[in-house]
């Protein structure tokens, strides 16, 4: 049971409500409980939700590399539900027991990609100069940003889901 329990679904802001359903039909979301948890600050969890929505509607990174950079920063967080969650069938198994950044499972611009989240997610001081020299040889300066913003949601989202202990052992997929 979540640390703040979920509120019911009745009294969940409608805009809110709406955004989780599309959310969920969009494969953004794979569970629903830590947005029940966050609307009771639907003001808050309703622009967390659209930002989320953001990168996968119209993303300079493709789904792929996507879900790779949200699993790396899942291991990290130690999300439950980012974990189990699949939001891309690009991403294989394999892939996911090979998340190293420098696996050779992975082209050279998912290493610099998976490095970056994973420095991002675990030891943000040390991210220099050459790393951005890295990922320019592979990205555009605003799909760097736009790498950077992910990495920050994705971090975000999943720290607040395990603080909040707003997890359920099973995923959308699941419930199906």
């Amino acid at each position: 049971m979540p640390r703040i329990p979920p509120l019911p679904e009745t009294l969940i802001d409608a805009e809110l409500k709406s955004s989780i359903a599309e959310a969920r039909a969009e494969r953004v979301l794979s569970s629903t409980l830590p947005l029940e948890v966050w609307a009771h600050r639907p003001q808050t969890a309703l622009p967390w939700l659209q930002a989320m929505r953001s990168f996968y509607r119209d993303s300079l990174l493709d789904d792929r590399l996507r879900e790779l950079v949200r699993l790396k920063i899942a291991s990290i967080t130690r999300c439950q539900a980012c974990q189990l969650a699949r939001k891309s069938e690009a991403v294989s198994e394999l892939d996911i027991a090979c998340l190293a950044s420098d696996s050779d499972q992975f082209s050279p611009r998912e290493q610099a990609a998976l490095q970056f989240a994973e420095l991002f997610a675990a030891d943000h001081l040390a991210i220099g100069d050459q790393h951005f020299a890295r990922l320019r040889e592979h990205f555009s300066d605003p799909a760097i940003v736009e790498l950077n913003l992910f990495c920050a949601l994705m971090l975000a989202g999943g720290r607040a889901t395990l603080v909040l202990d707003a997890f359920e052992d099973r995923t959308f997929e699941d419930s199906q």
